[in-house]
């Protein structure tokens, strides 16, 4: 097999996580059969359908050959426009038309009866049919009118209402292809067009901030409107009965209208973090819907005191590329994710739906949560930049510590509540211009180490946020320069501190004099990270190196060397058999400890700002410049047989892979071919113990009914008309003093048959012969593949007095007590014996063999009903003692 240099060898995308919306508006469509409302969002190439019961991610579509410019919807099809093509999608993810044409990218659509209307950025609207994807017509305007939105006015056919950059409408009929009107009422530009409730009402919001509500048949401006809050983005008419409109600007605030009165009732300043660019208000429903380009989307309810609306629900990923990832559970399944933003998001690898925000980084937070809905909070603090956490005590306390950019203060946060905590860690004495420069918690989550840029280390508790202690001197200094990194052990036994001394010190955690332990490094440290569990470790220097350093031996176990940039970050895998390390030349390395050598290495579009290792060893969690998602790539080495190689880092090729899109990736079944395990087919055995009782695997239909069987044939007869018996020529009479006839002597009389003329089945035969339990088998297997009418007639047969005999009978009984004790085909047995017992009552209860026999047969049956009783009752108790805890 030929090696494949395009790819890497261990790690292959899986998929990204945190994106939730772009600048492109939403779409929200009412699906009758579900009954409820879907949103439709673009997430870059690709967009998202979320369902508004829950707001739950419901399906991803396929991808784009761009950027999806803009959306549409109506009752059948969602419609994008990437680049210069349009794609009709049915239920979110299959794509049934693709409509071409235009020369330009396409920024606006209109889905218009059977036809969709697009406008490119050359200015030409265009006309398709959706059903047979042909060009229906085409319009060319002039420069001087620049489209900039589109609208249908409601019960105006054939009619659509154009607006322009330099401030003037046409409107115009599609079907003659003529100009209708032309409104040149405004000098600034349109930015938004929307039809009212009311009819020949349009709402028209201008750049400069201005809002009108026009009567466009009579071309009169019906109220006029001043939004202070910037430039209007997105507007939208309560659709439930309440004359209310609602304004969307460029800074994030949200505004609303009272036409009635018009007035402003209330505002939601910093609604979004960046312009708003989509908003609509649901049909019939109290509710409203906005996304940004801030990576949100957001539910509103118009249930305030004063009119206004609250937040709902939301979605919501990182409005600001995240910078550093850490994975914080031993089950993997959970990613801590800090943005620019200053927000600290938690990322689940299993659903969307377990994805929560922490929220973001204050100076205060009691005044944060005190903020009220027309206020912007103030409180916010620089973005994170180092993180530590420990779970271990998690319930009880902050679980996790984070610095933050050009800052001395440490905060804390809770992951089971959710929140930023309420300490700030600060040294009792400290000069102005220090800043926090590295932080570790310990593993058993009670302290936390900062390190200083005047070389100082600091130690806080966890529980209370109180100063514990410094390493080193009088002084305080721990190193003459600023700390690099400080680590701890598994038991807290030892403190590594590394500085821009380029020295490496060993302390005792609680003996915080002096180090007992000193290294010289060769050059400066940029960043360390230490395996508890192994002992190791991990030193990246400014000089691009990185070596591995044994806590237990204190020496250098191995160096490695290859990169050809600042390296950005570093982890062990869950084993320690693997360190993997990015830097700014855009690779990701892959470094075999016990071998020293570098196994694999693959290069990315964007450098790699942080990355971290699944504790299950399953996903690399990466960031990336520019990016706001994080991304997940798969350990092959889990389901692929893999040989690593050693790479030359000189010599070899480095494959260049795309990022992780939001769907996984498909592989190419042609090219996988027969996989050889070197395994024969598992195939499960017919009885996985012989302490287990085992069924059959037969449907009920086969053993169920046995015992009713004369009543299902009494049901299903057929009705049969007697003739009455004519009376004979000559009536017999009894001899006796007075006259009577012998009627009786004309019945049926029974024939008794000779023990020499008896004859036996096939079945009863070969039952009869039996003598080990591998005979038995033979019958049960014969008896398997009767019908529940045979075998009824079979076991009625086995009567002395219809061809069977004694013997048959005792054998028969020997033949279930085997199947008891065998502890297979448990259910057939027991609808034997029931069959059995009850067509032969009379003839056992004269019999002492057979009764001798059955009472063999009824002390296995009791010890497997008891065995299997007690398994009940054993599950039943633990169900109930874990529902109760």
């Amino acid at each position: 097999m030929t090696e494949d240099k395009s790819t890497s060898q261990i790690f292959t995308g899986a998929r990204v996580l945190g994106y939730v919306s772009t600048h492109v508006p939403f779409v929200a469509r009412f699906i009758k059969r579900r009954g409820e409302t879907l949103v439709c969002t673009s997430v870059g190439k690709w967009f998202h359908t979320y369902g508004c019961d829950k707001f739950r991610l419901l399906s991803v579509s396929g991808e784009h050959p761009g950027p999806i410019t803009c959306m549409a919807g109506d009752g059948f099809h969602i419609y994008t426009a990437s680049e210069n093509n349009i794609y009709a999608w049915r239920r979110g993810c299959e794509l049934k038309h693709v409509y071409r044409g235009h020369e330009a990218a396409v920024h606006k659509l209109l889905p218009f009866g059977i036809h969709l209307i697009s406008i490119d950025k050359n200015n030409v609207l265009k006309i398709f049919d959706i059903k047979e994807e042909a060009e229906f017509l085409e319009l060319k305007f002039e420069k001087s009118f620049k489209i900039s939105t589109i609208c249908h006015p409601p019960t105006y056919l054939n009619k659509i209402l154009l607006g322009s950059k330099k401030g003037t409408l046409q409107l115009w009929n599609i079907r003659t292809s003529k100009l209708v009107y032309t409104f040149n009422r405004w000098n600034s530009a349109v930015t938004v067009t929307e039809p009212a409730p009311a009819v020949d009402v349009v709402a028209i919001a201008l750049e400069n901030g201005k809002i009108y509500l026009h009567n466009i048949k009579y071309d009169e401006v019906v109220m006029e409107f001043v939004n202070d809050w910037g430039r209007v983005s997105a507007l939208s008419f309560r659709m439930d009965g309440v004359p209310v409109m609602v304004t969307g600007s460029d800074n994030g605030h949200i505004v609303t209208w009272d036409l009635e009165e018009k007035v402003v009732i209330s505002q939601i300043q910093q609604a979004h973090s960046a312009k708003i660019a989509g908003l609509q208000c649901l049909m019939s429903e109290p509710l409203m819907i906005t996304n940004s380009r801030d990576n949100s989307l957001k539910m509103w309810i118009f249930d305030m005191p004063d009119g206004g609306a609250r937040l709902l629900k939301k979605r919501e990923g990182h409005a600001k590329p995240p910078h550093l990832v850490r994975y914080c559970e031993p089950t993997g399944e959970n990613i801590l994710a800090a943005g620019g933003d200053s927000s600290l998001h938690i990322m689940n690898t299993v659903t969307e739906t377990f994805n929560k925000s922490l929220g973001k980084a204050s100076i205060n937070r009691n005044n944060s949560k005190k903020k009220k809905r027309l206020q912007k909070d103030t409180n916010i603090i620089e973005p994170i930049s180092h993180l530590s956490s420990c779970m271990q005590r998690d319930k009880q306390w902050d679980s996790i510590a984070s610095l933050h950019q050009h800052m001395k203060t440490a905060t804390t946060w809770s992951y089971n509540k959710l929140c930023m905590g309420k300490h700030k860690l600060k040294p009792p004495v400290f000069e102005k211009k220090v800043k926090a420069t590295c932080i570790t918690v310990t593993h058993c989550g009670n302290f936390a180490l900062i390190g200083y840029s005047n070389g100082q280390v600091h130690k806080f508790n966890m529980q209370s946020g109180l100063y514990r202690g410094h390493y080193g001197n009088d002084k305080l200094q721990a190193h003459k320069g600023a700390v690099r990194g400080v680590e701890t052990d598994l038991c807290n036994q030892r403190t590594m501190t590394v500085g821009a001394d380029e020295k490496l010190k060993f302390w005792r955690f609680k003996s915080e004099t002096n180090p007992y332990h000193v290294m010289r490094l060769d050059s400066a440290v940029a960043m360390t990270k230490c395996h508890r569990e192994s002992g190791l470790l991990a030193l990246a220097h400014e000089d691009f190196t990185i070596t591995l350093v044994d806590i237990d031996t204190m020496n250098i176990v191995r160096t490695f060397e290859g990169h050809a940039g600042k390296i950005n970050d570093i982890d062990f895998d869950s084993q320690s058999r693997w360190l993997i390390s990015t830097s700014m030349d855009c690779t990701i390395c892959t470094w075999d400890i016990p071998s020293a050598q570098l196994v694999d290495i693959f290069s990315v579009e964007e450098p790699c700002t942080s990355l971290s290792m699944s504790p299950t060893n399953d996903y690399l969690a990466t960031s990336h410049v520019g990016e706001l998602g994080v991304f997940l790539w798969a350990n092959k080495l889990l389901y692929e047989r893999i040989f690593l190689k050693p790479v030359d880092r000189k010599a070899a090729i480095v494959p260049k892979l795309k990022l992780p899109t939001t769907v996984s990736e498909k592989p190419d079944l042609e090219d996988l071919g027969t996989i050889d395990l070197g395994e024969p087919e598992y195939k499960s055995p017919e009885q996985i113990s012989e302490e287990l009782l085992t069924l059959s695997g037969q449907s009920t239909s086969r053993w169920l009914n046995l015992l009713n069987l004369d009543i299902v044939k009494k049901r299903n007869r057929a009705k049969v008309v007697q003739v009455p018996k004519s009376a004979p020529f000559f009536l017999p009479t009894i001899p006796s003093l007075e006259m009577a006839f012998d009627i009786g002597k004309d019945e049926n009389t029974k024939l008794l048959i000779p023990d020499s003329l008896s004859t036996l089945t096939p079945f009863a035969k070969k039952l009869d012969a039996c003598e080990s339990e591998d005979d038995f088998e033979v019958c049960v297997m014969k008896l398997k593949e009767m019908s529940p009418a045979a075998i009824e007639a079979e076991v009625s047969n086995m009567a002395p007095d219809v061809g069977g005999s004694f013997d048959v009978m005792k054998q028969f009984v020997l033949l279930i007590n085997s199947m008891i004790k065998s502890n297979k085909d448990f259910e057939l047995a027991q609808a034997y014996l029931g069959l059995f017992l009850k067509m032969h009552t009379k003839v056992i209860s004269q019999n002492v063999e057979l009764k001798s026999a059955l009472q063999a047969v009824e002390e296995a049956n009791a010890a497997s009903w008891s065995r299997l009783q007690n398994s009940l009752l054993y599950s039943i108790c633990i169900v109930k003692a874990l529902k109760d805890m």
